[in-house]
């Protein structure tokens, strides 16, 4: 009825009479004519009869001027990942830019599309390559600092052995190899793996060698079982999902430099977090925020353990919040349950300025470029981690960081190398020796002859190792 009641009155010049604004329809509508009605098409005006209609006498002017106009859709496929597209709702969802952890974090461990979930990004085929698949003799080496630390607690006959983040389980099946021969130690073993991937989980179970039985004692729950030393294996999502109860030696091996990280950079107005926004290209770019963020408390914290001249010589503030949460729960189990923990990553036993890379296929790509198709990782605090654990639990002491090339070595990895040196082939000899340079090593081997770009290069002093444990244990070898 409303309808008709408009159409009636425009025949009675109760409306203006001035032109229709033929502009702003004409963004709707593919023709006009003046030989058809002032209405481009039946979307505008629908006929409630087929009774014809009287000829309008008059037009009907409408203002659209302060209407919003969306930009033209494309119905052309979009070249962007699904990430990517992910990523960009959620910045135009806000309404405004993300931090850079969030950033970060939806890059590596998006459940769909993340960096780390759906493929096996280590060794030379991948984009980096870690410790452990570099020589056997890391594991081995990470293996007697474990066994040392189980002997310090007491040879408890039940122990939890848990890694963060194990990668392809190179690490555990090298450190269970080394230590099968001490039954004791490998006896009291509950293996508990901490890895979101579910792509790596698989590799983790293989490399293990894994084979799943019936629990026993009529339990219907199946079990997985490492046939390298007979120990159980499970895992989890999170540290928080392991069981407590039990003493627990923890195995974090380049897992911090993953987690997410908040930047700040100083601005005239103080320090400002750095976002993620977008470009009216659509292209992702850094921005500052214009207010202080939930992050700057975590920064004020940060800012506490420092000296005054510590941060007056910086422009940029990484923080971690995921980090220092971690530090305090691994802190917390340890003081309770006792055990240990051993953090080895590359970083700085100070306030890290500005450390976030992009690598892929062994090469420092942009970090906002093609978000999903390279690792993000950034420098560890290590002065943030001993604060961490120090404040959180009076039960715990912390030792370190000292560099990796000091940590193998105290633990006997050249006597390692010449033993195995011993019963090897020429061609297993270079690689020995070319796997020890980069563990130890500081720069390009210098004993190497094949072309400089393939030149190994040591990780002995850009490596830092760390250890937190129960203080009735005293201190740990080789601290």
């Amino acid at each position: 009825m409303l309808r008709r009641a408009l159409l009636q009155a425009s025949t009675r010049g109760l409306f203006s009479s001035s032109p229709l604004s033929l502009a702003s329809l004409r963004q709707c509508s593919s023709s006009s004519s003046s030989s058809t009605s002032q209405f481009p098409n039946d979307h505008f005006v629908e006929h409630l009869d087929d009774t014809p209609q009287p000829p309008a006498t008059a037009t009907i002017s409408i203002d659209r001027s302060s209407l919003y106009h969306p930009p033209e859709h494309s119905h052309e496929p979009s070249a962007d990942s699904e990430l990517v597209k992910h990523l960009k709702n959620i910045i135009k969802f806000r309404g405004g830019p993300i931090t850079v952890a969030e950033y970060m974090e939806e890059v590596l461990t998006n459940p769909k599309d993340g960096f780390y979930m759906n493929r096996d990004v280590f060794g030379a085929r991948g984009d980096f390559i870690t410790s452990p698949e570099v020589s056997q003799m890391f594991g081995e080496m990470v293996g007697v600092w474990a066994m040392c630390l189980w002997e310090q607690m007491g040879q408890p006959k039940r122990v939890n052995l848990v890694e963060l983040g194990p990668g392809r389980g190179t690490l555990l099946a090298d450190l269970l190899r080394g230590a099968s021969k001490i039954k004791n130690f490998t006896e009291a073993l509950e293996i508990h793996m901490v890895e979101v991937s579910p792509a790596l989980q698989k590799l983790q179970y293989q490399n293990l060698k894994c084979v799943t039985e019936d629990g026993g004692d009529g339990n219907a729950e199946k079990r997985c079982i490492s046939t390298l030393a007979g120990t159980p294996v499970s895992w989890h999502a999170t540290l928080e999902q392991v069981p407590t109860g039990l003493p627990t030696i923890i195995i974090a091996h380049e897992f911090y430099d993953a987690l997410p990280v908040h930047q700040f950079q100083k601005a005239s107005r103080g320090w400002t977090e750095k976002m993620v926004d977008l470009n009216e290209n659509s292209s992702f770019r850094f921005v500052l925020s214009p207010q202080p963020t939930p992050a700057s408390l975590y920064l004020m914290k940060r800012c506490k353990w420092a000296e005054t001249e510590e941060i007056a010589k910086v422009s940029h503030i990484e923080v971690c919040p995921k980090a220092i949460d971690l530090t305090e729960e691994i802190a917390n189990r340890i003081g309770i349950d006792g055990g240990g923990a051993l953090v080895i990553d590359y970083g700085l036993n100070g306030i890290v300025s500005d450390s976030l890379q992009a690598i892929r296929k062994h090469k420092f790509v942009d970090i906002l470029d093609n978000p999903g198709s390279a690792d993000l990782s950034a420098y560890v605090d290590f002065a943030a981690i001993k604060h961490s654990a120090e404040e959180v639990s009076e039960d715990v002491s912390v030792h370190g960081p000292m560099t990796q090339s000091q940590f193998l070595g105290s633990l006997g990895i050249n006597f390692r190398v010449e033993a195995l040196l011993e019963k090897c082939n020429e061609e297993q000899a270079e690689s020995l020796r070319t796997g020890y340079w980069r563990l130890v090593g500081d720069g390009e081997a210098p004993f190497w002859e094949g072309p400089d770009e393939q030149a190994p290069v040591g990780m002995g002093t850009r490596y830092l190792a760390m250890s937190i444990v129960n203080k009735k244990q005293g201190v740990p070898v080789p601290f």
